[in-house]
Protein backbone atom coordinates (compact mmCIF):
# COMPACT_ATOMS: atom_id res chain seq x y z
CA UNK A 1 0.00 0.00 0.00
CA UNK A 2 1.43 3.71 -0.81
CA UNK A 3 2.58 5.37 2.24
CA UNK A 4 -0.06 7.93 3.51
CA UNK A 5 3.28 10.83 3.14
CA UNK A 6 3.24 9.72 -1.09
CA UNK A 7 -0.83 9.59 -1.51
CA UNK A 8 -0.54 13.30 0.18
CA UNK A 9 2.05 14.68 -2.28
CA UNK A 10 0.09 12.77 -5.32
CA UNK A 11 -3.02 14.91 -3.94
CA UNK A 12 -0.36 17.82 -3.75
CA UNK A 13 0.60 17.20 -6.85
CA UNK A 14 -3.17 17.23 -8.29
CA UNK A 15 -4.14 20.17 -6.41
CA UNK A 16 -1.56 21.91 -8.29
CA UNK A 17 -2.53 20.70 -12.06
CA UNK A 18 -6.19 22.08 -10.57
CA UNK A 19 -4.78 25.34 -9.59
CA UNK A 20 -3.49 26.24 -12.75
CA UNK A 21 -6.00 25.06 -15.47
CA UNK A 22 -6.80 26.86 -17.89
CA UNK A 23 -3.72 29.41 -17.91
CA UNK A 24 -3.23 30.30 -21.26
CA UNK A 25 0.93 30.15 -22.57
CA UNK A 26 1.35 33.80 -22.96
CA UNK A 27 -0.64 34.25 -19.42
CA UNK A 28 2.43 31.98 -17.71
CA UNK A 29 5.26 34.48 -18.63
CA UNK A 30 4.28 37.23 -17.42
CA UNK A 31 6.05 38.67 -13.83
CA UNK A 32 4.64 40.79 -11.33
CA UNK A 33 7.80 41.33 -9.71
CA UNK A 34 9.38 40.26 -7.35
CA UNK A 35 6.82 37.09 -7.74
CA UNK A 36 7.86 35.08 -10.62
CA UNK A 37 6.07 33.85 -13.62
CA UNK A 38 3.47 30.93 -13.48
CA UNK A 39 5.94 29.07 -16.21
CA UNK A 40 8.92 29.46 -13.88
CA UNK A 41 7.00 27.82 -10.69
CA UNK A 42 6.09 24.82 -12.69
CA UNK A 43 10.09 24.52 -13.98
CA UNK A 44 10.49 25.37 -10.14
CA UNK A 45 8.80 22.62 -8.70
CA UNK A 46 9.95 19.79 -11.39
CA UNK A 47 13.32 20.69 -10.35
CA UNK A 48 13.36 20.07 -6.90
CA UNK A 49 11.05 16.83 -7.19
CA UNK A 50 14.03 16.01 -9.94
CA UNK A 51 16.43 17.11 -7.63
CA UNK A 52 14.80 14.74 -4.53
CA UNK A 53 13.36 11.75 -6.20
CA UNK A 54 15.79 11.15 -9.19
CA UNK A 55 19.28 13.14 -8.75
CA UNK A 56 19.66 12.46 -5.10
CA UNK A 57 17.74 8.81 -4.50
CA UNK A 58 18.16 7.35 -8.25
CA UNK A 59 21.20 9.05 -9.47
CA UNK A 60 19.83 10.57 -12.39
CA UNK A 61 18.45 13.69 -13.99
CA UNK A 62 16.36 13.82 -16.90
CA UNK A 63 15.92 17.30 -17.62
CA UNK A 64 19.15 18.36 -17.03
CA UNK A 65 18.54 22.27 -18.06
CA UNK A 66 16.32 22.76 -15.12
CA UNK A 67 19.13 22.83 -12.92
CA UNK A 68 19.97 26.19 -14.73
CA UNK A 69 16.36 27.37 -15.43
CA UNK A 70 14.32 27.03 -12.46
CA UNK A 71 16.93 25.83 -9.27
CA UNK A 72 17.20 27.15 -6.37
CA UNK A 73 18.65 30.31 -6.17
CA UNK A 74 19.13 30.85 -9.86
CA UNK A 75 18.21 34.09 -11.58
CA UNK A 76 14.35 34.65 -12.70
CA UNK A 77 13.08 32.72 -16.11
CA UNK A 78 10.08 32.27 -17.88
CA UNK A 79 10.32 29.38 -20.01
CA UNK A 80 8.00 28.55 -22.17
CA UNK A 81 4.69 26.55 -20.17
CA UNK A 82 4.10 23.60 -22.47
CA UNK A 83 7.49 22.84 -22.21
CA UNK A 84 7.78 22.88 -18.71
CA UNK A 85 4.53 21.55 -17.76
CA UNK A 86 6.38 18.14 -20.17
CA UNK A 87 8.53 18.58 -17.68
CA UNK A 88 6.80 18.38 -14.93
CA UNK A 89 5.04 15.29 -16.14
CA UNK A 90 8.14 13.08 -17.51
CA UNK A 91 9.96 13.64 -13.95
CA UNK A 92 6.95 12.92 -11.89
CA UNK A 93 6.06 9.91 -13.42
CA UNK A 94 9.71 8.75 -13.67
CA UNK A 95 9.56 9.65 -9.97
CA UNK A 96 6.79 7.49 -9.08
CA UNK A 97 7.79 4.15 -9.18
CA UNK A 98 10.35 5.04 -6.86
CA UNK A 99 7.68 7.00 -4.34
CA UNK A 100 5.79 3.66 -4.26
CA UNK A 101 8.30 2.08 -3.01
CA UNK A 102 8.57 3.63 0.05
CA UNK A 103 8.12 2.80 3.55
CA UNK A 104 7.76 4.30 7.38
CA UNK A 105 11.27 2.68 7.70
CA UNK A 106 12.72 3.76 4.21
CA UNK A 107 11.32 7.43 5.00
CA UNK A 108 13.58 8.04 8.12
CA UNK A 109 16.50 6.86 6.58
CA UNK A 110 18.92 9.10 5.01
CA UNK A 111 19.97 8.93 1.19
CA UNK A 112 23.50 9.37 0.88
CA UNK A 113 24.20 11.60 -1.87
CA UNK A 114 28.06 12.01 -3.36
CA UNK A 115 29.11 9.50 -0.36
CA UNK A 116 27.76 11.64 2.53
CA UNK A 117 24.13 11.51 4.10
CA UNK A 118 21.42 13.73 3.17
CA UNK A 119 20.89 16.67 5.69
CA UNK A 120 17.07 15.35 5.90
CA UNK A 121 15.55 12.32 6.23
CA UNK A 122 13.82 10.81 3.30
CA UNK A 123 10.33 11.72 4.71
CA UNK A 124 11.37 15.20 5.88
CA UNK A 125 12.61 15.66 2.03
CA UNK A 126 8.95 14.42 1.02
CA UNK A 127 7.14 16.93 3.87
CA UNK A 128 9.33 19.32 2.21
CA UNK A 129 8.32 18.83 -1.02
CA UNK A 130 4.42 18.97 -0.25
CA UNK A 131 5.03 22.28 1.55
CA UNK A 132 7.09 23.60 -1.33
CA UNK A 133 4.18 22.89 -3.72
CA UNK A 134 1.37 24.63 -1.32
CA UNK A 135 3.74 27.69 -0.91
CA UNK A 136 4.28 28.49 -4.93
CA UNK A 137 0.25 27.27 -5.50
CA UNK A 138 -0.84 30.34 -3.37
CA UNK A 139 1.66 32.19 -5.04
CA UNK A 140 0.19 31.02 -8.76
CA UNK A 141 -3.22 32.15 -7.18
CA UNK A 142 -2.41 35.80 -6.62
CA UNK A 143 -0.60 35.38 -9.86
CA UNK A 144 -3.85 34.40 -11.65
CA UNK A 145 -6.16 37.38 -9.72
CA UNK A 146 -3.24 39.91 -11.04
CA UNK A 147 -3.79 38.70 -14.29
CA UNK A 148 -7.66 39.19 -13.94
CA UNK A 149 -8.53 35.36 -13.73
CA UNK A 150 -11.91 35.53 -11.72
CA UNK A 151 -13.86 32.04 -10.24
CA UNK A 152 -10.62 30.71 -9.43
CA UNK A 153 -10.74 27.26 -8.00
CA UNK A 154 -11.34 26.46 -3.87
CA UNK A 155 -8.48 24.49 -2.03
CA UNK A 156 -7.90 22.39 -0.47
CA UNK A 157 -10.05 20.51 -2.83
CA UNK A 158 -11.41 16.76 -2.68
CA UNK A 159 -9.07 15.89 0.10
CA UNK A 160 -11.56 13.70 2.30
CA UNK A 161 -11.97 11.43 -0.81
CA UNK A 162 -8.79 11.33 -2.60
CA UNK A 163 -5.95 11.68 0.01
CA UNK A 164 -8.37 11.66 3.87
CA UNK A 165 -5.80 11.11 6.97
CA UNK A 166 -4.70 7.37 7.31
CA UNK A 167 -2.35 5.93 10.16
CA UNK A 168 0.65 4.37 8.86
CA UNK A 169 0.32 0.87 8.58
Amino acid sequence: MTHPLVTQLRFTRSEFRRALVDVQPEEALRRFEPMNSISWIVAHLAWHEQRCWLTRAQGQTLVAELNELAGYGKPASTPPLDEMWQAWHTITQASDAWLNQQTSDSLAQFLVVNGKPHSESTGTMLQRVIYHYWYHLGESQAIRQLLGHTDLPGFVGNISEEAPYRPQG
